[in-house]
Order: structure tokens, then sequence, then C-alpha cells
């Protein structure tokens, strides 16, 4: 009997080139490697999809790299081993993450056949010097092309990635991007800052940079914008979205109404998942689970050995965890949490829990109570990292 939801994600690693500030497992590879991982992903899909016997899949997500590297006969050849091996829900939300430059018209003809109803492009910038120095492939009017091709196709539901504080970037190209991106109307935005990782190209560029600066020399190459200079783009687009009618119901992500992504709520609400693929990540019957994120050993593991040899890192999420877990992913949202459900999962009330976090930082004025929700003001969320952190038990 088939009694609760889960989401499926599968990882495709490829993309055409490394971007320079990306830290996520992907890497180039030719059409045999791509094709290969292709069919041990369906090998992967057949075989673990007893793990989701008892439940219904209402979300699926293409990521990665670049999922749009793979053509419409590979896309339709995936979908269809998904369709056939998991109970898909009629009226799913099937998300495929593309890179402008990467599609045309029949690859994603073929994408809409094969279910995808969902797109989410990785624009970024809406201006070429921002693209140039992130590494991006494509150029501004590839992208254009490309959104209005999946319009014409009647792709109904469209996100657009964007990037904030970028090196050297203002107050004024921050705007123009967004003018730009929400003149086309997409349903959903998704507005993140950017985070210099390690071992990408940028950390090891800012992080010379930066000991240079220390040692007192004149200004050095691209700067990232300050933290004054960074809340003040975010407060922006946050305003100037809220006019256009764009809700903000996550920190970084922002949507026309009833067009909120149903997949990445799950990750927030504590919602059960498979991830499929290399390296991805599952949360299902409180537990944690990863693949392997070496492609010749994921390559390597004959099918009938998949439950063993796949998993690469696991975790029994105990109630302590569980309550962390809740209040820093749930908080996340502008909704916040609700006390009742925290009671509902674990037989307590939040404040017999979080009585003194909750109390400092209503002082501090990073949170507010409103009935039955527990959210984070706007000054909290300025400093998001700070306050989920206290609520680590």
């Amino acid at each position: 009997m088939i009694n609760k939801n889960a989401g499926l994600y599968l990882h495709i690693p490829f993309c055409m080139r490394k971007c320079s500030y990306c830290d996520f497992l992907s890497f180039p590879a030719g059409e045999d490697n791509r094709e290969q991982y292709l069919k041990q992903l369906m090998k992967e899909i057949k075989e673990r999809s007893l793990l989701l016997e008892d439940r219904c899949v209402d979300t699926v997500f293409l990521g990665g790299g670049t999922p749009s590297l793979f053509d419409g006969i590979q896309i339709g050849r995936l979908m269809e081993t998904v369709t056939k091996y998991f109970k898909i829900e009629k009226h799913a939300e099937i998300t495929m993450e593309m890179n402008p430059g990467t599609v045309d018209e029949g690859k994603l003809m073929a994408y809409k056949t094969s279910g995808i109803n969902r797109i989410s492009f990785g624009v970024q910038s809406m201006q070429e010097k921002e693209l140039a120095l992130l590494g991006r492939i494509h150029k501004v009017e590839e992208f254009r092309k490309n959104y209005q091709l999946a319009r014409r196709l009647e792709f109904e539901n469209i996100n657009l990635d964007l990037m904030l504080a970028l090196p050297n970037q203002t107050l004024q190209d921050v705007k123009y991007n967004l003018r730009e991106a929400v003149a086309l109307k997409p349903e959903h935005l998704s507005c993140y800052g950017l985070i210099i990782e390690e071992g990408t190209p940028f950390f090891q560029e800012y992080q010379q940079q930066e000991l240079r600066r220390q040692a007192g020399e004149e200004r050095v190459g691209d700067v990232l914008p300050g933290e004054e200079l960074e809340r003040e783009m975010y407060q922006w687009t946050c305003e100037f979205l809220h006019k256009e009618g764009y809700e903000q119901y996550e920190i970084s992500n922002y949507s026309l109404k009833g067009y909120e992504c149903r997949h990445n709520m799950k990750y927030w609400e504590r919602g059960e998942y498979l991830g499929l693929g290399l390296g991805a990540s599952s949360f299902l019957d409180n537990r944690r689970f990863s693949n392997v994120t070496d492609m010749k050993e994921y390559l390597s593991i004959d099918i009938g050995r998949m439950q063993e040899e796949l998993v690469a890192e696991e975790e029994v999420i105990d109630r302590q965890a569980a309550m962390e877990e809740f209040m820093f992913l749930g908080l996340r949202k502008t909704a916040g949490i609700s006390k009742k459900e925290f009671k509902d999962n674990f037989g307590a009330e939040y404040k017999q829990i979080y009585q003194s976090v909750h109390e400092r930082m209503v002082h501090l004025g990073l949170l507010r109570e409103e009935g039955d929700r527990i959210c984070l003001t706007r000054q909290g969320i300025d400093v998001s990292n700070y306050v989920m952190s206290a609520f680590l038990l």
C-alpha cells in the first residue's frame, strides 16, 4: 500500500567546462563516457526502485552538472526507465537543469515529450562581462533564444538562477540583471550570493589577492563586494521582486503564486527523497546516505551488488539531530517553522527545548513569533547562519 510521497533526484555530473566558482561534483566527459554513465544510472534506477516501492514519487529533479548535455533520445530513455520502475504521481513536478547554449528546438521538444515540465536555466547573469568572469560557456543572446524557444514550445514553469555579489559588481549591475530577468516573466527566480568555495579557481585567486592586500599592497585585481554592499544588493532584490509579484518563500528563492519549487521544499521540510547517480544524497526512513563519488568506482559496481557497494556515507538521524534539522532547515523558509508540527514530530513543546535560544534571538531582533509560526526577521535573514547555528543542541 502506498502511504506517502517522496522525491527523486538524478545526478548528471557532466559539464562542457568547469566554471571558476563551481565546487559541485561535475566535470567534462566525452560522449562515450556519458553514454556509459547513462546505462549504469538506468541500472541503478531499476535496482534501487525497491527503496520507494511503498511511496509515490511526486517530484523528479535532474540536476548536475549539465543534464542538457544528454540529447533528447538519452533523456527519453532515462525518463522511460524512471516511469517504468517508480510510481510517478500524475501531476508530478519534473525539473531539468539546463545551461543556455546546450539546447536547441529538437532537444527541448524531446525533453517535453519525455515528461519534463519544469526548466531551470543556469543563466547567472544578464551581462557578458560577468558571464566571462564566472567562466560560463554561454552568451546572453544564447540564453534569450533558448528561453523564448522554451516558451514557444509551451514550457509553463521556468526558473532562472542568478548570482549576486560577484567581484567588482555594483548595485546598479544587480538592478540591471534583475530587471532584464523579470522582463522575461519567469515563474521562479533563485538569487544566490556568490560563495568562494575552497578548491575552486576563484578560491585560489582571491586567497592570494587577500594575502597581498594584507601585506599592504595597493588594490589588487577584482574585489568582492563588502558585507554592507552585499546586504544592500540582497535587500533591493527582495523588495524589487516583491513589487513585481514574486513571493520570497525561502532565503534565496522567489516565485509567482503556486510556483514554489516542490522538490526543494522537500529538503527544507525534511521530506523524503532518493538520490541516484554519482555522489547523490538521499533521506529515507530517518536515514541520510550518499553514493560513491569516484566515477570509475561507480561504473564498476555490479547491478546485483548496488545496494551494498553504492553507499559511501550513511547516518541514522537521532531525535536530537532531527530537531536541529527541523529548525535550521525550516527557518530557511520565510514562513518559518510551526510549533505544532514541532510537537507532533518530537513529542515536546518547542519552547521546552529552545526557550533560552528563542528569547535571545527575539531580544536581538533576529526572530519573531506570530501565532503558531517562528520566523526569521529581515535582520535575522541577514545573519541567518548565526541564527541557525544557535539551534544546534
